[in-house]
């Protein structure tokens, strides 16, 4: 594998679609893997959450991708009629594309890649991890709504951490329910008395915790979370 010296810090353009989306893309120096975000409905590559998550995955030597899902001209679209912000299809191959546009990149190319959805975005990148068995290794959900998969659930072979906000009860039962439908190695982590965005005090730290040692270990067992 080849290894970076030098970070890498840069807004990045990203073709997909026939349009081109934006990104920002930093390698911390000797990284070990890099990790894609897609943000939930309504939100973008600025989601103070999935940045917040970020950082800390640079910290631990991860490289981060934070990118746009939608075109400029789409957003504004959804923004009045919320019709591109639930489709699947389409927030899947945007990520299929910036997995493709990673493994061309001379800093990325031979780094393992991870995915880390929130929201809808788990769904985008739990259909975008069946479509590039090879090169995505793992996958993170955070407060995610990875039923909108559906039958893709089954064809997933990335290992697959589910978190979910203790308090945030219906998309609880949501991932509890997909996760009964994945074959690959699965952990559902439940973050006790967190709501959907997790707000409340160490939830998000948390949540950039369990994701790190997920990234750099996955699949790893941790059967505390079995009875949760």
């Amino acid at each position: 594998m080849a290894v970076v010296s030098e970070a890498v810090s840069e807004a990045v353009a990203i073709p997909a679609d026939g349009s081109v989306i934006a990104g920002d893309l930093v390698i911390p120096p000797h990284a070990r893997g890099m990790v894609l975000f897609a943000h939930g409905s309504g939100s973008s590559r600025h989601s103070p959450r999935n940045r917040a998550v970020a950082a800390s995955l640079r910290n631990a030597g991860l490289g981060t991708l934070l990118m746009d899902l939608l075109t400029e001209d789409e957003e504004r679209v959804d923004a009045v009629t919320a019709e591109h912000r639930f489709d699947i299809g389409l927030l899947a191959r945007r990520l299929e594309a910036a997995v493709d546009w990673l493994g061309a990149h001379p800093a990325a190319a031979e780094l393992p890649v991870g995915l880390f959805g929130a929201s809808t975005g788990a769904a985008a990148a739990l259909v975008a991890a069946a479509e590039r068995p090879v090169r995505v290794q793992s996958v993170v959900s955070r407060g995610g709504r990875p039923d909108l998969a559906g039958d893709v659930l089954g064809r997933v072979q990335a290992p697959v951490l589910l978190i979910v906000g203790g308090d945030d009860r219906e998309v609880l039962r949501m991932n509890h329910d997909a996760a009964a439908q994945l074959r690959t190695p699965h952990r559902l982590h439940v973050v006790p008395g967190a709501t959907h965005l997790f707000e409340e005090p160490g939830a998000l730290e948390e949540v950039a915790d369990v994701s790190c040692d997920w990234f750099l270990r996955p699949g790893a067992a941790a059967p505390e979370d079995a009875g949760r």
